[in-house]
């Protein structure tokens, strides 16, 4: 048996890791995008540094881009195996996916309008909408814990990581020449004692770990704590200095739990009394799926559900997917809260909120999840 690395290693981004067993049989965990400096992800996310056509199995942690925004590709370049992941992974692997591919069809269509002027080539997208359709027909749905034999002497399970919703590790029994061999591949880990998601549950021994350590060197501060810094960050630039907080957030996951913190707070009544937007179409599907499976979702979660059967709304939060009501907000004198995607602030219409609000003292950018160094959340927080 070999392993090789194909992303994620001595970096953060385009997860994708080969094993390839004695009798020729290949396993891809996961296939997923590199981001960041897009003159070098793009040549990066183009050559997978191995061939498609000769993978026979792919197996997805979860559903985030830089775990499975390859996918389209990979199929459209000669994979013809199935995708094995979780239900909650399939729900938001399918909107997300779709997604990307708009972005890279808009991004090539735009490029392709300047290269014209300069008489250059054009250039073709990453992947199309129509090649993430496509893709969708090689998903299998595990269930956490169902044992699935992929062939003989080869099989996995998932057990819950607590990152996001459906999000798994993923764990292989190989055996090669009589010898039994245990492969687990972690995906992200989430936290303990998450105010939405399960905590990572314990799983057995195994002989090869494959380990995302992203925050490996880091200790994260108490949920309570951050759920105060949300609202001392509202207080101070809503309140004391009549400006507009901008929150870039992840469409999946990060937005969902600031939400349920504002929630939490207004319940509490100490929220201020100004509108909150959630200003992303792709934030607004990803919430939809969260409603579809907040029975997966933890036991203090679903208390919470007794006394508040919705979670993800309160009073003046307003949740946009029209471009005409985006723009609105950039002519808007009024203080507010404008929760935005990207999270990396790379891609979407963050960007347009920041690069409306940025040079106004009154206004505030609030990073609130990892930035890939290259990215302009990562450029923003090097000041």
């Amino acid at each position: 048996m070999k392993i090789s690395f194909h992303g994620a290693a001595q970096m953060v981004t385009g997860s994708k890791h080969l094993i390839t067993l004695d009798n020729g049989i290949k396993i891809l965990l996961d296939c997923g995008m590199f981001q960041g400096n897009p003159r070098e992800s793009d040549a990066l996310n183009r050559d997978f540094g191995f061939e498609p056509s000769e993978l026979d199995y792919l197996i997805l942690s979860h559903a985030h881009i830089d775990h499975c925004g390859l996918i389209p590709r990979l199929v459209e370049q000669g994979y013809k195996g199935k995708v094995y992941c979780t239900p909650g992974t399939f729900d938001l692997a399918r909107i997300l996916l779709l997604d990307s591919a708009h972005i890279h069809e808009s991004d090539a269509k735009y490029h392709n309008k300047k290269r014209a002027k300069r008489g250059e080539e054009p250039i073709e997208p990453l992947y199309t909408i129509k090649d993430a359709e496509d893709c969708f027909s090689h998903f299998e749905l595990i269930p956490y814990h169902q044992v699935k034999e992929l062939a003989e002497g080869v099989r996995f399970h998932f057990t819950d990581v607590g990152h996001i919703m459906g999000s798994a590790a993923v764990h292989l029994t190989i055996t090669e020449k009589g010898k039994e061999q245990r492969i687990t591949f972690s995906g992200d880990v989430g936290r303990y004692n998450d105010e939405l998601l399960r905590s990572p549950e314990v799983f057995p021994q195994t002989d090869f770990l494959i380990l995302e350590s992203t925050y490996g060197d880091s200790l994260h501060e108490d949920v309570h704590l951050t759920e105060n810094k949300l609202l001392e960050a509202v207080v101070q630039t809503c309140l004391k200095k009549r400006g507009k907080l901008i929150i870039p957030s992840f469409s999946v996951g990060r937005t969902q739990e600031i939400v349920y913190a504002l929630n939490r707070l207004e319940i509490d009544k100490n929220l201020p009394d100004i509108d909150f937007f959630v200003d992303s179409p792709l934030s607004v599907e990803a919430t939809g799926v969260m409603k579809d499976h907040m029975k997966e979702l933890n036991q203090k979660f679903q208390k919470f559900l007794e006394k508040d059967p919705a979670p993800f709304d309160f009073k003046r939060l307003h949740y946009i997917t029209n471009v005409e009501e985006s723009k609105e907000l950039n002519t808007r004198e009024e203080p507010c809260v404008i929760i935005s995607a990207s999270g990396m602030a790379d891609a979407g219409r963050v960007k347009h909120h920041i690069k409306n609000n940025i040079s106004d003292r009154r206004n505030t950018i609030l990073l609130v999840g990892y930035c890939e160094p290259n990215s302009l959340g990562g450029k923003l927080m090097r000041g």
